[in-house]
């Protein structure tokens, strides 16, 4: 049968439209996130933080640079207005220069300071408008107490928190990726943060410990102490001495089984002994001496019949006394009779006192190293 070739043609045609269909539909999911069915098995994918605008960050970076300079004018002003540079001034004849300073410029500084302050105040409450209009807190109040170091800086007696706002802002943009600071500044400035607070942490970990090993002097809360932590450690007391018996005791008792080398020995030395009582014993050896000529016989044959019974005897007993269930039956027993004894004994309150002392002593020992010492910032 022949087919047109008009058929022929339009069939060629739907094949090449359904091709174009496809493949601009696998195109148009490579460029774009899948969205339909097909895609229900798929893990979704985490949303990114949204990244603050252009207008935010040039905000961000203008405050920085405007608390900056206030900060380094109040500064200064406070440098040059105290005594210590009237002093400084006086030794160095630059008094006239000093006075022409605080005759002239004083004045203007402290007034764009008192702007300044106007500024962030209206700044602030600016701010707090746009957080609740847009519902950042979970409350409208929250924000004074969140930006606390903001609402304290407007006061001028507090000016120096306006420094805080200056670090959080710096903070944030170095979060976002944004070099305030060379890194070896930061390096150093986290350097010396974190001496700062291993030297306080040390401080209260040693003020604890001393007023701890006072409180052991005391015998009744040295007694309390102990009675405590054995009451509260029994268990895992009785753990640990239960692991020790079976990993060190039973082997050493499953080598007594049967006929190896210490239960032979041991079963050896129990068939001499009979052997020596038989031989010891004049009740018998008189009366086998009776029995002419097998006297002396049987004699000889008792002993070697009681040196044999006694060997038998600690055979047959290793077997059944040193079972491993049996064993294991009794290493617990042991470990739980020693883990919940009386501890009321001098010796051993003693022994754990001491044990207690010596830790707290090399523990306080090791918190006395200044591990920040050690490190290469400190190489100039």
């Amino acid at each position: 049968m022949t087919v047109p070739a008009s058929s022929n043609a339009s069939l060629i045609d739907a094949k090449l439209a359904s091709n174009a269909s496809i493949s601009n539909a696998s195109t148009q999911s490579a460029d774009s996130p899948a969205t339909g069915p097909s895609n229900a098995g798929l893990s979704p994918q985490r949303p990114n933080k949204p990244r603050p605008s252009r207008l935010k960050l040039t905000y961000d970076i203008v405050m920085l640079i405007a608390i900056s300079i206030d900060l380094l004018l109040i500064s200064i002003d406070a440098i040059l207005m105290s005594n210590f540079s009237s002093e400084v001034t006086r030794w160095l004849t630059l008094s006239n220069t000093l006075s022409w300073y605080q005759d002239t410029l004083h004045i203007p500084l402290r007034t764009a300071g008192g702007f300044f302050t106007i500024f962030l105040i209206l700044e602030l409450l600016l701010r707090w408008a746009i957080a609740i209009k847009d519902q950042i807190y979970y409350r409208w109040f929250f924000f004074p107490f969140i930006h606390w170091y903001e609402v304290l800086g407007c006061f001028p007696q507090l000016r120096a928190l306006r420094l805080f706002r200056a670090v959080v802002i710096g903070r944030r943009l170095h979060q976002l990726g944004y070099q305030v600071l060379p890194q070896p500044w930061i390096n150093r400035i986290k350097f010396y943060i974190n001496i700062l607070l291993e030297e306080l942490s040390d401080r209260v970990i040693l003020t604890t410990i001393h007023n701890y090993k006072e409180q052991l002097t005391d015998s009744a809360m040295q007694k309390s102490l102990i009675q405590k932590l054995v009451d509260r450690n029994r268990d895992d007391m009785e753990a640990v001495l239960l692991s020790l018996l079976q990993t060190e005791l039973a082997p050493q008792l499953q080598k007594l089984s049967g006929k190896s080398a210490g239960g032979a020995l041991i079963a050896n030395e129990v068939g001499l002994a009979i052997e020596d009582g038989i031989a010891n014993t004049p009740e018998l050896h008189r009366l086998l001496r009776l029995i002419p000529i097998a006297g002396s016989l049987i004699e000889s044959q008792l002993q070697q019949i009681g040196h044999s019974v006694g060997e038998n005897v600690v055979y047959s007993l290793n077997e059944r006394l040193l079972d491993p269930e049996l064993i294991d039956t009794l290493l617990k027993t042991v470990a739980h009779s020693i883990a919940y004894m009386d501890i009321n004994n001098t010796e051993l309150d003693t022994l754990i006192a001491s044990i207690i002392a010596d830790s707290l002593t090399e523990f306080e020992a090791q918190i006395k190293v200044q591990q920040w010492k050690h490190h290469d910032m400190l190489r100039f």
